[in-house]
């Protein structure tokens, strides 16, 4: 029945546009849900909670590779939560998706403890004393230790928990939305707008009390109109990668299916074409594609689920003979505005990481180091020159001008370019 109400109301999608019939519906459902099933089987990285998260809100599962999956999370992304606290690293993104990926599996929270200065706390006891010190350094800086989408994700987490939110932490957010204070130096956030809509719509739906109610309803106006108006020609909401969070978001507030088909419509047509391959990315579309959002978690029972889902094995690529070279300028400004410019010959089809290490290979004077990530690996030096969140800097990297959307080891260099690294503060 559920699947027969999905597969109805996408039919009357996009008006003026070709629908997917429902078959080809359900089988663009099923091939992401299978792609984010072979994603768990991955040893080598850290296992991902929002991973986690979308295969529990699918209406097709395979218990036993979730469980195995669960079971990972509670052990080595829980262990990993616990070394970046004894470094002094920044958490609150990442406990908050963990939590809500326990709830995802409706896992007893309180049966978990984080280990931090000799000291066992609950998960969710810890997050709220995050919280008090992000919503610290907005009163004293005018922004997040992290950042609003961190620090909305936060919010989002205590809420689906149930956890009562301070009133002086809520109105931090909703201040943030109303004086425009979500952005990316001068560029809307729309991932963010999006985490900040679901995170207040769970407090107006829970009833949680805040400074002032009409400022709440002024604040998710604000957000449904600024994902509204972010949608672009192709259908797309920000990009192909912030359109899966944003429609998500558009549900949870209560906006009709019908006035996100073209955005659906997008999504869709990103599928086919394999934009998705970075399992953090498919993670935030699928839910979207079901009518889903993170705000469902708070209600999610564990019960009587479907368990037919089988992952198959991927077909291999085909190994494609080699097209030749492109050349590749790398451009790398330090924070002190000094540049350096590079230049080297790729294989057609690298990936930037790919051609970053073999211009470290072939040339003095450039060098590079990552740090991993859910979406990957980013880049944290260059040159002997760190740009790290603790300093509010990171290495924006464009291509002709362009801002890059995707991660080093997913962007391909498909022609000649130049690319820009630039230690960029926020």
């Amino acid at each position: 029945m559920i699947t027969l109400l999905i597969v109805s109301t996408f039919l009357a999608l996009a008006a003026g546009k070709p629908c997917a019939s429902a078959s080809d519906h359900e089988a663009l459902l099923q091939s992401l849900n299978k792609q984010l099933l072979r994603s768990v089987d991955t040893q080598d990285n850290l296992p991902n909670p929002s991973v986690h998260i979308a295969l529990r809100l699918s209406t097709q599962h395979n218990l036993d590779k979730e469980n195995q999956h669960l079971n990972r999370l509670k052990k080595e992304f829980h262990e990993d939560i616990e070394k970046s606290l004894r470094n002094g690293e920044l958490v609150v993104g990442r406990l908050a998706l963990y939590i809500l990926a326990l709830r995802s599996s409706c896992h007893d929270l309180t049966s978990l403890h984080l280990n931090h200065n000799e000291v066992n706390e609950f998960l969710l006891t810890h997050l709220k004393k995050e919280m008090e010190e992000e919503k610290q350094n907005i009163a004293f800086s005018q922004r997040p230790k992290t950042n609003y989408y961190q620090y909305s994700l936060g919010i989002l987490a205590l809420c689906v928990s149930r956890v009562r939110v301070s009133t002086h932490v809520s109105h931090k957010l909703i201040h943030a939305v109303e004086h425009g204070q979500i952005k990316h130096g001068e560029s809307l956030c729309i991932d963010s707008h999006a985490m900040a809509g679901m995170a207040l719509q769970c407090l107006k739906n829970e009833g949680t009390s805040v400074k002032d109610d009409a400022e709440l309803d002024k604040a998710l106006v604000t957000i449904k109109q600024k994902l509204l108006d972010s949608k672009r020609a192709d259908g797309h909401m920000g990009n192909e990668f912030s359109t899966g969070l944003a429609v998500q978001a558009l549900l949870a507030m209560g906006v009709e299916m019908e006035e996100c088909g073209t955005a659906v419509e997008a999504l869709r047509a990103d599928i086919r074409k394999g934009t998705y391959h970075n399992p953090m990315a498919a993670s935030q579309v699928l839910p979207a594609l079901h009518q889903q959002s993170y705000l469902h978690l708070k209600s999610k029972e564990c019960r009587s689920e479907d368990d037919t889902l089988t992952a198959d094995v991927e077909s291999a690529s085909e190994v494609l003979p080699s097209h030749g070279q492109v050349t590749l300028q790398v451009e790398v400004i330090k924070s002190n505005g000094a540049a350096s410019v590079f230049s080297i010959n790729v294989p057609k089809g690298s990936s930037l990481f790919e051609a970053l290490n073999l211009l470290q290979d072939k040339q003095t004077g450039f060098t590079f180091k990552t740090e991993d990530s859910l979406w990957g690996a980013f880049l944290s030096v260059l040159n002997d020159e760190q740009a790290r969140q603790t300093d509010r800097r990171y290495w924006h990297v464009s291509s002709d001008g362009t801002s890059l959307t995707q991660g080093i080891k997913d962007y391909k260099i498909d022609s000649a370019q130049r690319i820009t690294i630039k230690n960029t503060g926020y």
